[in-house]
């Protein structure tokens, strides 16, 4: 197909079609298109392959790069040379039951996301949609925060390697993340000020975090000093490339721990903070949390604060309470 559009604009592409009819009419569709756009102010077709492609374009700096990308893969078969505003909520909701069924509610809503995202952004930013179909997500159960007791998290450490047992501690001194622990280098450390910190294109919420080294942490750092000039964490003089290895999973296994991951040891380190009275805004602010609502799951595990309020009521069933302004209940 080859044509000119009105606006001057050169189109020529295939119409992958052997059938020269069909290519025929599809160029006649498209120019006539072209001609509406430009003449009439309409706005031009968008396919959801621009759309996806536009969006990885604009989010190449963003930590969930690599995720947007495995997710648009698998979502290219169900939604390629789809137009934009043929995506109906009831398109949108088969492609999730297919996801959903193959795997779980939160993984379908990861991809449910991501197609809200993309298409709002359209709407609201390019333009491109009159209106955005409302997306809706399955529902999740709150799962309960996984995290180890103090006797566990020994009992683990004795199994694990070395070279994992100096990132596990590191970890349950810090709070950092997998990634963070891993691949953290020399240069992003202040032994004297006792400091280390990451920046925000390596934060998953892409805030740079202020890490504060605890006399574990420093006794770690101490211990792996002149094993590389620029990674802090390896095996064998090279830097480590996975956390969540055969040793790991097995000393995991051997230590008597079930259902526990290695991001679990950023959940334990959260809960022994709350648990220890550590102050839930500064806990979010040690954690990297954008909002207080990530760190509100582990209040429940210091109800310190709210054991005056409870007392209000010790001894009123047997008479001896001291609080006032009870009134007596009316004869029955």
């Amino acid at each position: 197909m080859d044509f000119t559009t009105p606006s001057g604009e050169r189109v020529r592409t295939s119409a992958c079609s052997g059938d020269r009819a069909q290519a025929q009419e599809l160029h006649d569709k498209l120019k006539a298109e072209a001609w509406r756009v430009a003449k009439l102010g309409e706005k031009p077709v968008r396919t959801w392959d621009e759309a996806a492609l536009k969006w990885l374009e604009e989010s190449s700096h963003k930590a969930t790069y690599d995720e947007d990308k495995a997710k648009l893969r698998w979502l290219q078969p169900h939604l390629s040379m789809r137009r934009l505003d043929s995506l109906t909520r009831e398109v949108i909701a088969e492609i999730a039951r297919k996801k959903a069924g193959a795997s779980s509610n939160s993984t379908a809503n990861r991809y449910l996301a991501l197609i809200r995202a993309i298409l709002r952004k359209a709407w609201l930013e390019w333009e491109w949609l009159d209106r955005a179909p409302k997306v809706s997500l399955y529902p999740e159960p709150k799962r309960r925060v996984r995290w180890l007791t103090l006797e566990q998290a020994l009992r683990l450490l004795a199994e694990l390697p070395e070279h994992q047992r100096n990132m596990v501690v590191f970890a349950l001194a810090t709070g950092l993340r997998q990634a963070n622990v891993r691949d953290l280098r020399w240069d992003q450390i202040d032994m004297a000020r006792k400091t280390a910190w990451i920046h925000p294109d390596e934060a998953k919420a892409g805030m740079g975090i202020g890490v504060p080294l605890n006399g574990d942490a420093m006794g770690i750092l101490e211990r792996c000093k002149g094993e590389h000039p620029e990674r802090v964490f390896t095996f064998r003089g090279e830097p480590i490339a996975y956390a969540n290895t055969r040793a790991w999973r097995e000393a995991v296994k051997r230590a008597g721990i079930e259902n526990f991951r290695w991001h679990d040891l950023r959940h334990t380190w959260a809960s022994w903070h709350a648990q220890h009275g550590t102050p839930l805004y500064a806990l979010q602010e040690m954690g990297g949390w954008q909002t207080p609502s990530m760190v509100r799951r582990y209040a429940h595990l210091a109800p310190m604060h709210l054991a005056p309020h409870a007392e209000a009521l010790s001894g009123l069933l047997d008479g001896t309470s001291t609080a006032q302004g009870h009134e007596k209940a009316p004869d029955a």
